[in-house]
C-alpha cells in the first residue's frame, strides 16, 4: 500500500451529489427491522449482473470526458478538489495530460450486503449489486476505481475512489477457489461466499469471522446482531442517529477523521441507516 494511499486517500468527502447515486441504485426505506432467523433455502448469492451490462458499464468508464476526470483525480493524488491540496490551475492541468490514465481489466459488479438478509428476510441473499467498477491506472503507478450506476437511460459514471479494491477482492476470490466476493461496508471488510460459508478476504474480515470464516446462517445472525437494530423503520433511525457503526461498542459515532456524510445520505446507504461513519465505510470515496 503506498503511502499516498495511506495518508491521502482514506479520508471522506462529504457530498450532497452521493444522495442522488444512492437513491439512484433503488435502495429503500423499509418500514422496520424483522426477527432474525436461519437464512431460507436458496438464500446466499447474488443475482449476478450480466456481463453485456458490465460491458456497458466499462463502455461509459472509458468515455473521454471520464478519461479526463481521471487525469486530474491522479494529478491531485486523488484528494478532493475541497480537500486543501495547493495545486495551480495550469500545474494541475500540466499533471493531468501527464498521468496518462487508462482503464486497465474487466469492469465487475461490487455487492454490498443486503439490508433485508441483515433484517432476517427469508430467501434473501448476502448481497446486492451497488454498482460497477472499473480498475484505472495513471503513467506514475496510481490506481483508482470508477464507478458506475445503471439508470433508467443506461450506465452513468458517479465516483471515482482510490485505490483498486472494488477489483482486487473479486480477483483474489476467483484466484482462490471462486465465489461471491462481497463487501459489509460498515466495517470495511470484503468476503468472499463460497460452499455456503463466508470466508475472509481481508483483516477486518478476518477479525469478524476468523481466519476460517463462517457458515451462512451463522454470519445472518452475526449481522442481525451488529445492525438489526439499526435497519430504517428502528427506533434507532426515528431517533435519527447519523454518526456510524463502531464495532467495538455496537454505538454510533460522530468523530474521526475526515468529514461525515449528510444525512440523507446516512440513511439512505445500503437501507441500513446511519452505519457509515468517518473512516468506515465511505473512507475510500472521493470525488475526481
Amino acid at each position: 500500500m503506498t503511502e499516498i494511499r495511506k495518508a491521502a486517500v482514506r479520508t471522506i468527502a462529504a457530498r450532497t451529489a452521493w444522495v442522488t447515486v444512492l437513491l439512484a441504485l433503488g435502495i429503500a426505506v423499509a418500514p422496520g427491522a424483522q426477527a432474525a432467523g436461519a437464512p431460507a433455502a436458496g438464500a446466499g448469492a447474488p443475482v449476478p449482473v450480466a456481463a453485456a451490462e458490465l460491458a456497458r458499464a466499462g463502455a461509459e468508464a472509458q468515455s473521454p470526458a471520464v478519461l479526463d476526470r481521471l487525469g486530474h483525480f491522479f494529478a491531485r493524488k486523488g484528494v478532493p478538489p475541497t480537500g486543501g491540496l495547493t495545486l495551480g490551475a495550469a500545474e494541475e492541468a500540466k499533471a493531468a495530460a501527464a498521468a496518462a490514465p487508462r482503464l486497465s481489466g474487466e469492469t465487475v459488479a461490487v455487492y454490498t450486503l443486503d439490508r433485508d438478509f441483515v433484517a432476517g428476510t427469508p430467501g434473501a441473499p448476502v448481497a446486492k449489486a451497488e454498482f460497477a467498477a472499473t480498475r484505472a491506472v495513471s503513467a506514475d503507478g496510481q490506481v483508482a476505481s470508477v464507478w458506475t450506476v445503471r439508470e433508467a437511460g443506461g450506465w452513468r459514471v458517479v465516483n471515482v475512489a482510490s485505490g483498486g479494491d472494488e477489483s482486487d477482492y473479486p480477483a483474489l476470490a476467483a484466484s482462490g477457489g471462486g465465489g461471491t466476493a462481497f463487501r459489509e461496508p460498515q466495517i470495511n471488510a470484503w468476503y468472499v461466499l463460497r460452499g455456503g460459508r463466508v470466508l475472509p478476504l481481508d483483516d477486518e474480515a478476518r477479525r469478524s469471522v476468523g481466519a476460517g470464516g463462517i457458515d451462512l446462517a451463522a454470519y445472518q445472525r452475526l449481522v442481525h446482531q451488529r445492525y438489526g437494530d439499526k435497519l430504517p423503520g428502528s427506533a434507532y433511525d426515528r431517533a435519527g442517529e447519523g454518526g456510524g457503526y463502531r464495532p467495538d461498542a455496537a454505538a454510533p459515532t460522530t468523530g474521526g477523521g475526515g468529514s461525515t456524510l449528510p444525512a440523507a445520505a446516512a440513511a439512505a446507504a445500503l437501507g441500513v441507516t446511519a452505519l457509515t461513519g468517518a473512516g468506515l465505510a465511505l473512507r475510500r470515496r472521493l470525488r475526481g
